[in-house]
């Protein structure tokens, strides 16, 4: 049933224009996604969101966009929300390497948020293609969770190329170590409860470290390799965002926070996806998945208050349209809420959710309006067409972010929306429980 009796303009653009697909089974044939390939163009990465993890709609559609991008339109790498360092394996699994099995012992420790099947498809694929499909990590370690997989192969590094410097390491190994979780939200509260002096110690060596590295970087090639440098201070450079974003988040929580302090990770991750990028043959095109506000081009704010900038904002300003941002988002069902709780596995607590009706304004209530159900709008032919041109071009000023709403001009902020009528909770997402 429509949200309102009223039809304003960008609905009634929206009834004429979005494209209804047919389809939710990632094994379903891909023809009902052609129009996809007319909406992303040239597109170089292709961004795939989710208004929540956890959803098992958005899972299978994710998974269905990934296998209609790589075996119609010649897409080759898939990056993911996914630690940069902790990437690695994932990729040398995908191509072959080890047993099917193996997966999970990979997966034993990560939050379950859809990057399983879409590796197990990449195997299988990969098997028979003859042009591989890549995995790209891009994320801070663990998500925020632990220094520990970033810093571990930079010590391996170090033995091998400046064993001297070992030890300012390792005493950022021991201080990462005492108060590393499974996620962020185990580990920004242990972070909190270390003396002021340990806070800053951490820094102070992840610092000199980085500092080190960025110096000696002839030094460093000439006793290894370019390929085993950059790698190793991405992986540095990882940690250190991550130090800072538990100082962002416990100024955030606090209330004294700076402006956009919390911009470290979403940095850290379109810096990722870029270092990827220069280093994949040219003309290679990415599919990335990550949540619709880490890949929404307009900045994140609360209550009036600028809190950050996505990493889909650095990634429009530094490919312009050969990014494309797809958000994913649901008219009616379930969602996945989650709340902190320490005794949880992850740090958190997932809560299935009754979705109430799409408030007025919401790109959500659009949808409802028009009469859609699954279906795809081409936000930027609508930015196009609308009365002024781009620049100019009402809409929706929200969008769901799991059962809330995150206010921001959803026309600017994505250039395509994908909406599924009823969502629900994975049953695999209880995995964040004791």
């Amino acid at each position: 049933m429509p949200a309102s009796a009223h039809r304003d303009p960008f609905t009634h653009r929206l009834g004429r224009r979005a494209v209804t697909l047919t389809h939710l089974d990632p094994e379903a044939p891909l023809d009902d996604l052609e129009p996809l390939r007319g909406i992303i163009g040239s597109a170089r990465v292709v961004a795939i969101g989710e208004n929540s993890h956890f959803i098992t709609e958005f899972s299978h559609l994710r998974q269905r966009i990934l296998r209609f991008l790589a075996e119609r339109c010649g897409f080759t790498v898939l990056a993911f929300e996914y630690g940069f360092s902790e990437g690695f394996p994932l990729d040398a699994w995908a191509q072959g390497q080890g047993t099917d099995d193996d997966l999970r012992a990979h997966l034993a420790a990560t939050i379950p948020v859809g990057v399983e099947e879409p590796l197990r498809w990449m195997r299988r694929h990969n098997a028979t293609a003859a042009q591989p499909v890549r995995f790209a990590g891009i994320d801070i370690p663990a998500a925020g969770g632990s220094l520990l997989p970033a810093l571990a192969p930079v010590a391996d590094y170090l033995r091998r190329i400046d064993p001297e410097t070992l030890p300012v390491l390792q005493e950022a190994m021991r201080i990462a170590g005492s108060f590393a979780g499974a996620s962020a939200a185990s580990a920004a509260p242990a972070w909190t409860r270390l003396t002021t002096a340990e806070q800053d110690a951490l820094s102070a060596a992840l610092t000199r470290l980085l500092i080190r590295f960025r110096s000696l970087e002839p030094l460093y090639v000439s006793r290894g390799d370019r390929h085993d440098y950059d790698v190793a201070l991405r992986r540095l450079e990882g940690a250190c965002h991550a130090d800072y974003g538990f100082r962002a988040m416990a100024g955030l929580y606090a209330g004294d926070g700076l402006t956009a302090d919390t911009s470290a990770r979403d940095a850290y991750m379109a810096g990722s996806l870029l270092w990827h990028l220069e280093r994949l043959a040219p003309g290679t095109r990415v599919v990335l998945a990550a949540h619709n506000a880490h890949i929404q081009k307009e900045p994140i704010s609360f209550g009036g208050r600028l809190t950050g900038f996505p990493m889909g904002h650095y990634l429009h300003r530094a490919l312009g349209d050969d990014y494309f941002a797809l958000g994913l988002t649901s008219t009616a069902g379930h969602t996945a809420d989650m709340r902190p709780d320490e005794n949880a596995r992850f740090g958190f607590a997932v809560e299935d959710a009754a979705l109430q009706p799409p408030e007025p304004g919401s790109v959500e209530a659009a949808f409802a309006d028009a009469g859609l159900g699954l279906a795809v709008a081409d936000l930027r032919r609508m930015r196009a067409e609308a009365p002024g041109g781009a620049g100019h071009s009402p809409g929706p000023d929200r969008i769901r972010i799991r059962s809330a709403y995150v206010h921001t001009p959803v026309l600017e902020a994505f250039d395509g929306v994908l909406n599924v009528p009823v969502s629900t909770v994975a049953g695999d997402a209880g995995a964040g429980a004791p």
